[in-house]
């Protein structure tokens, strides 16, 4: 076996091991698989990955960010790398794991921008655009995204047998295939039941049976990338920005529950945040929203 074959072997058994034993998402094993592409072309064909120090991989960062890779993208290399070590330690192929010798790259610490609660409901208690393909079906999306602060991939992960009607809960399979149970508050709840009878019709119009609880025209299973192409449509036709994605909801969800005064550790619970540290991001959103509402309507700001 060459050296290239036993480090491409290596990867293999690697991401093999992302998958099986810490659940891992596709996009996740994809972007470690990526990243570790990039590292051997930086170091070459011939070179021996057990040998690599801390300085290789210094290097290769610093390659990175020449060629204008953004430091959130070289950081998530590192990690990348980091975590590939660790597993060859632990595996027994290197005795320590360079990559804990290299710090992470310093990053801004931007806050996500959220629009406002009035903002929100405004959106949600009026009608969709004429041009709403599946007015019903585009109205749960909003519901669930802001109503639960749901994922993307968790909301097109929802299966009919997921929500419980007489909980009014929603079994929701967060990262790292981590359960939880999420309240499925009113407007939400009768979004859905208004949507169904819709779902089934599509259904049966094409001949087809699908599992999750959001589908397309032709039957089948929602894509994140369409999720995201539908709320975006919506919110910039209702004023919003256009920089408006799925994520953006969550964040709302977070915070607009901190400002009306809901418990921090409760938000962390129905956010499927594994840190509190996570949620604590949420306290700097409101305090900024104060900012922002004292310097604006307070006669001394001015």
């Amino acid at each position: 076996m060459t050296q290239a074959t036993s480090e491409d072997a290596r990867i293999e058994q690697f991401l093999r091991c992302l998958t099986t034993q810490r659940n891992a998402s596709k996009h996740t094993v994809l972007a470690y698989e990526n990243d570790l592409i990039k590292f051997r072309e930086h170091l070459g064909k011939s070179a021996d990955w057990c040998k690599v120090t801390h300085q290789h991989i210094r290097g290769f960062l610093a390659a990175l960010m020449a060629n204008g890779l953004s430091k959130p993208s070289a950081a998530r290399a590192l990690a990348s790398l980091r975590s590939f070590y660790k597993w060859m330690a632990r595996e027994g192929y290197v005795e320590q794991n360079p990559a804990a010798l290299v710090s992470t790259p310093k990053l801004a610490k931007k806050l996500p921008r959220v629009p406002t609660m009035e903002q929100v409901n405004g959106l949600l208690d009026s009608s969709l655009p004429e041009n709403a393909a599946f007015p019903t079906r585009d109205r749960v999306i909003f519901e669930l995204l802001y109503g639960c602060g749901l994922r993307n991939s968790e909301l097109i992960g929802i299966e009919l047998d997921d929500i419980s009607w007489s909980n009014e809960l929603i079994r929701v399979r967060g990262k790292g295939k981590k359960e939880r149970l999420v309240p499925l508050g009113d407007s939400a709840s009768v979004a859905i039941r208004e949507y169904m009878s819709e779902r089934q019709h599509i259904l049966d119009t094409r001949g087809r049976n699908c599992s999750a609880l959001l589908i397309n025209l032709r039957g089948g299973a929602l894509t994140t990338r369409s999720v995201a192409r539908i709320v975006k449509a919506i919110a910039v036709a209702h004023g919003l920005s256009p920089d408006v994605h799925p994520h953006t909801l969550r964040h709302a969800f977070g915070a607009h529950m901190l400002e009306e005064g809901a418990d921090l550790r409760a938000i962390q619970e129905l956010l499927g945040h594994a840190r509190l540290s996570t949620t604590q991001r949420y306290t700097q959103l409101t305090s900024a929203h104060i900012t922002r509402v004292y310097d604006q309507t307070h006669p001394k700001a001015r």
